[in-house]
């Protein structure tokens, strides 16, 4: 199988099973064009971009990529870079904590060089003051030194891109919004894509799998590539270890059970937090701070990671009152409507 050298090679340099994870992600991830599957509008804007820039022997503009996480957004900006024929330079928010961080990151680019830089919301807000010039005019002022004796120092930069990926858009301040000069919004998958995609991650991982299995494992991946291919990849490995010779429907249901994912996609916590809301507090409406406190779970995580997927399924309203449990819910969960108050 085609990965299984990449694992043996990994095995004999002594990589962990952390880093062979990590490296069947970069496998399985679109290194062509043509191979990145959904998101076709974006792709339409993003071609026309660096078609035109390409033509004008420039450099494309900086490019802003907001939606849940898994969909695409890293993915996007190195193909990016490989259409535009330079490198990409990564680093995310959370690393660019002094003003010194990316004044070393953009004062080292090459020329058209891309800088990528992931959880861009979360970037420091000296760090952003910065950034304002260098993506407006190419302009990177320093302050060296401090109070009298200070002195400010203007450093003129390359032409450059910056592509920046959040889930969060909304906690971006206007003034850095404003900079690029696309903001594109990664939507979910729909199912077909979701099926071409495990197809693809299935051929490169040389595993044999049944139309059946596809169609169950894309119905589980949350309209997400990310998770599509980690379910596969655990599909994988229950077949090889039962000694399956291909991944079937029973397979799939096997592998979901063990993950204790169900048929929608929803996982335990996906599902915890919809009881709660229907047996603790009548189906709603509760607010974002009660049920926070009820799950034992950061507000942040309720609205990043579990209400976007619920609410897409229709199984969760998000009101002015608070969270709505609707009655799709009640049937997928089995929940009479009838259930007392815990």
């Amino acid at each position: 199988m085609r990965d299984q050298s990449l694992l043996t090679m990994n095995q004999q340099a002594g990589k962990t099973p952390k880093d062979e994870e990590l490296n069947l992600e970069l496998l399985l991830r679109p290194t062509r064009w043509e191979d990145y599957v959904g998101q076709e509008k974006v792709k339409t804007n993003l071609k026309l971009i660096i078609d035109a820039a390409k033509g004008r022997g420039e450099g494309a503009d900086h490019l802003l990529f907001y939606g849940q996480a898994g969909l695409g957004k890293t993915t996007l900006a190195y193909l990016i870079g490989k259409e535009m024929g330079v490198s990409v330079r990564s680093t995310s928010g959370p690393a660019l904590e002094k003003a010194g961080d990316i004044a070393a990151l953009l004062s080292n680019l090459e020329p058209h060089e891309i800088l990528f830089i992931d959880e861009i919301h979360r970037i420091n807000k000296l760090v952003e003051e910065i950034l304002y010039p260098a993506l407006e005019s190419r302009k990177l002022h320093l302050i060296i030194g401090k109070g009298p004796t200070a002195k400010t120092f203007t450093l003129d930069l390359p032409p450059f891109t910056v592509i920046g990926a959040t889930t969060r858009v909304n906690l971006l301040s206007a003034p850095l919004r404003s900079r690029f000069g696309a903001t594109f919004r990664l939507d979910y998958y729909n199912l077909d894509d979701i099926e071409k995609i495990v197809k693809r991650s299935a051929e490169i991982l040389g595993v044999r799998i049944t139309e059946g299995a596809v169609r169950e494992l894309a119905k589980a991946a949350r309209f997400t590539p990310r998770t599509a291919n980690r379910l596969l990849k655990r599909a994988r490995d229950y077949a090889q270890v039962y000694k399956k010779q291909s991944i079937d429907e029973e397979v799939v249901e096997k592998t979901l059970s063990m993950l204790e994912v169900d048929a929608l996609g929803l996982e335990e916590a996906d599902r915890e937090l919809l009881k709660i809301i229907i047996k603790k507090f009548g189906g709603g409406p509760v607010g974002l701070k009660t049920l926070a406190a009820s799950l034992n779970e950061e507000m942040e995580t309720i609205e990043e990671v579990y209400e976007p997927f619920l609410m897409k399924l229709g199984l969760l309203h998000r009101t002015p009152s608070g969270r709505i449990a609707t009655e799709l819910s009640y049937k997928h969960l089995n929940i009479p409507r009838d259930t007392k108050l815990l």
